[in-house]
């Protein structure tokens, strides 16, 4: 049996919706495969992620891969010094394009930095707020239902999770791991099935444990070892600067036989098991993210 990997875009920006989708819609033509994209559907407060500085690695991480050049100056004001503009809603053709194109398309959130930096102290009422507003302006623009979503930053609570439950979702996508499972948190099963990604990101390794430019396709099918692999990506960094890192891992991956599949592909793999959702760290990366348990007995 080939080798599966899903390719899952996160759109955080204003500037990676706008530039980096289309760019990637352009790629993954050229080389005929689809994806699963994940956008943020309302502001983008990008700005206000500079309250993470106190956090252990973020000044570092964001040094070693030149966030401002990544994500361009206006982007790091939005929400600070400059407005916040809505992403999708004034210009919807990118989104709609994906659509078009045949991708599999839901939403990643309402707010990226809001959730990402609150969630802990949010409501329910509050999550539920925000997940339906971005649930509706997708429903208004694809005049269809988004079918999965997947947690900015890798950020989930016990409240999170009974919202998504509530919301008619095939699949989520929050947690990193290393295969599909029906989650547990505080002793609680949760449906739908989580569907991790499985390898790290670009701004976790690059830069770091010997990986450049050069060599991190090498290194992520190298850790493409498992039948099946969830490859996250960003429209910021791989829609943009690095688009021919994009088009030389598909590339790479055609020629070593990997089959590009779709994310909700994963439902289907058989003896999908119950794990814990925990919060813990990774390498490059600052804070803490979800993280899937070993399977529970």
């Amino acid at each position: 049996m080939r080798k599966k990997i899903a390719i899952k875009i996160d759109v955080d920006t204003k500037r990676g919706y706008e530039q980096g989708v289309p760019n990637m819609l352009d790629v993954f033509q050229k080389h005929g495969i689809k994806a699963s994209f994940f956008f943020s559907m309302g502001p983008d407060n990008s700005g206000k992620a500079i309250r993470r500085i106190f956090r252990k690695g973020f000044l570092a991480k964001m040094l070693r891969t030149k966030a401002p050049a990544t994500y361009g100056l206006k982007t790091m004001l939005y929400g600070t010094v400059l407005p916040a503009p809505l992403i999708v809603g004034p210009n919807p053709a990118p989104f709609l394009r994906a659509i078009a194109d045949g991708h599999d398309c839901g939403i990643h959130c309402w707010d990226h930095v809001y959730w990402q930096d609150k969630l802990p102290v949010l409501s329910e009422a509050k999550i539920r707020e925000h997940l339906t507003k971005a649930c509706n302006l997708f429903e208004k623009l694809a005049h269809q239902k988004p079918r999965f979503c997947g947690a900015p930053g890798w950020q989930t609570t016990y409240k999170s999770l009974k919202v998504q439950q509530t919301m008619g979702f095939d699949f989520c996508s929050d947690v990193r791991g290393y295969a599909p499972f029906y989650p547990v948190v505080e002793g609680q099963e949760f449906l739908p099935v989580q569907i991790p990604g499985t390898l790290l990101t670009m701004d976790e390794v690059l830069g770091i444990m010997g990986v450049t430019e050069d060599n991190i396709v090498d290194y992520w099918l190298k850790n493409c070892d498992k039948p099946w692999n969830v490859f996250t990506i960003h429209a910021e960094t791989e829609g943009l600067a690095k688009i021919s890192i994009l088009d030389d891992f598909i590339a790479k991956a055609r020629l070593q036989g990997f089959e590009f599949v779709l994310l909700k592909e994963g439902k289907k793999l058989p003896n999908i098991k119950k794990c814990r959702i925990y919060a813990g760290y990774l390498p490059g990366r600052a804070g803490t993210v979800a993280l899937q348990s070993d399977p529970l007995n």
